[in-house]
């Protein structure tokens, strides 16, 4: 059927209580057809990123796949698959979104500022690319679920030097074609009174740059994914045996075993404790993040009025209108040194490390008085005006780290048809639409660029073991 053959639908409301006609209009073509029970449309009408493939299968391709975790990547990876017409089962623990999860907190940044990063080369394009996506997501899906998840703020970069990092983003930018901009800590001041930029002499923007409402998301495009066809079970599995090179299902806690062609295993954090030879490849430090409140009916602070922002080791935005979390900060600035001269107290003992906190299950989300004390004297330094705003809330959750600093999208050891996808770098959100179609493309069978497969391996290297 063609995308302007809409079929004839009666005035009755449809489950969200939107009248259907009126529902199918604001959906737009794609989502509209989805829901009146069309084949699925392509994921995205915007051209792939680069070393992803479309439109076809490759050999021994899978009719059945079973996702497991419905995060960012997981349900992504869903909403692709059904995409190419693949039947599709998505698993999670506890739920999309849920507040134990990578992709459970309120807002991410999307942005494409890699000069950082070894892996910066491939990562701004793809980057670049899921910026485009996230827009498209909002226009096709925002008014399906009555709400907005995108938000264009734009995001400002500042440094008191230009170091290192600013002059290979800049590099990458050029090299990309990337809409930014080049200011002088004068032009920086005066554009943003409300930073206090006194130290700095170079910003750079990406002014296409933004934010998303992650844990709503997350859940948006789990529901979008079933809205295609794909089925959500809430359980949690762990992997079943492997019997000449083919894992033969995965088991539920209760004993059912749920089998399909392929696996695909997005679990965040939760790879460590499905697969031991994972636990000295990847880390799993906690994050937190804080959201303070503005004066009300002071804009200043609220979007879009104010661009996303980093300053070393601190990264945060304005307050977003459609929840008003309020305005987040994520990092933290250390206690001044003792004046010259003075004796420096004496370092506090080493902490052992609670195994409790190496385990998404169980590990405490709490946001110490030290990282509240520690935002607060960014907040002086930088937003003054903020310095004593109200504490609304904090937020908490495991990232995924490894070594070689990259992605991994690669087979199970010892088997052909089931997946690892994972370890997103504490950046793997903003990467979910990209990486969801790069590792569909590969479960259908579909190597593609060789250098991405051997970017994505599964690393062979390991931290080092601690003493003892």
């Amino acid at each position: 059927m063609d995308a302007s053959e809409t079929p004839e639908v009666p005035s009755a409301t449809d489950e969200h209580g939107l009248p259907r006609r009126d529902f199918l209009r604001m959906a737009g073509a794609g989502a509209g057809l989805l829901l009146a029970g069309c084949a699925p449309p392509p994921a995205f009408s915007a051209a792939p990123a680069p070393g992803i493939e479309r439109g076809r299968r490759g050999a021994g391709s899978s009719s059945h796949v079973l996702v497991i975790g419905a995060g960012a990547w997981g349900g992504w990876t869903a909403y692709h698959l059904r995409a190419r017409g693949v039947r599709v089962t998505l698993v999670d623990a506890y739920g999309p979104g849920n507040s134990r999860s990578t992709s459970g907190d309120e807002t991410r940044g999307i942005r494409s500022s890699y000069g950082d990063r070894a892996t910066g080369e491939l990562w701004t394009p793809w980057a670049r690319t899921a910026i485009a996506r996230w827009q498209l997501f909002e226009q096709e899906w925002g008014p399906v679920f009555r709400t907005r998840f995108w938000h264009q703020t734009g995001d400002v970069i500042m440094r008191a030097t230009r170091e290192p990092f600013i002059t290979r983003t800049i590099e990458l930018w050029t090299k990309n074609n990337v809409a930014h901009e080049v200011l002088s800590g004068d032009e920086a001041r005066k554009r943003w009174p409300v930073i206090k930029a006194d130290d700095i002499t170079v910003a750079i923007t990406e002014p296409d740059a933004g934010v998303v409402r992650c844990r709503a998301a997350t859940q948006a495009v789990a529901s979008a994914a079933q809205k295609t066809g794909a089925e959500l079970v809430i359980g949690r599995v762990r992997p079943g045996p492997i019997v000449n090179g083919q894992m033969d299902g995965v088991i539920l806690e209760n004993g059912t075993v749920l089998r399909a062609d392929a696996y695909v295993f997005a679990c965040g954090p939760w790879l460590r404790k499905l697969f031991p030879y994972m636990e000295n490849r990847m880390r799993v430090p906690i994050g937190h993040a804080l959201y303070f409140g503005v004066t009300v009916g002071d804009t200043r602070f609220t979007f879009p009025n104010l661009p996303s922002f980093n300053f070393p080791g601190v990264t945060g935005w304005p307050m977003l209108p459609v929840d008003s979390r309020g305005f987040r900060v994520r990092g933290a600035i250390a206690p001044p040194a003792p004046p010259a001269g003075a004796p420096r107290p004496p370092a506090p003992p080493a902490t052992p490390v609670d195994p409790a906190q190496q385990d998404p299950d169980l590990s405490s989300r709490w946001t110490n008085q030290d990282r509240v004390d520690g935002a607060r004297r960014f907040l002086e330094a930088r937003f003054p005006l903020l310095a004593n705003a109200p504490l609304l809330e904090t937020r908490a959750c495991h990232y995924e780290s490894s070594v070689n600093q990259n992605f991994i999208v690669d087979h199970v050891p010892g088997t052909s048809n089931a997946w690892i996808a994972g370890v997103g770098q504490a950046e793997g959100f903003k990467f979910g639409p990209v990486v969801g179609e790069y590792v569909a493309q590969r479960v259908v069978g579909i190597e593609g660029d060789p250098a991405l497969v051997k970017a994505f391996a599964l690393p062979t290297q390991e931290y080092e073991r601690p003493p003892g």
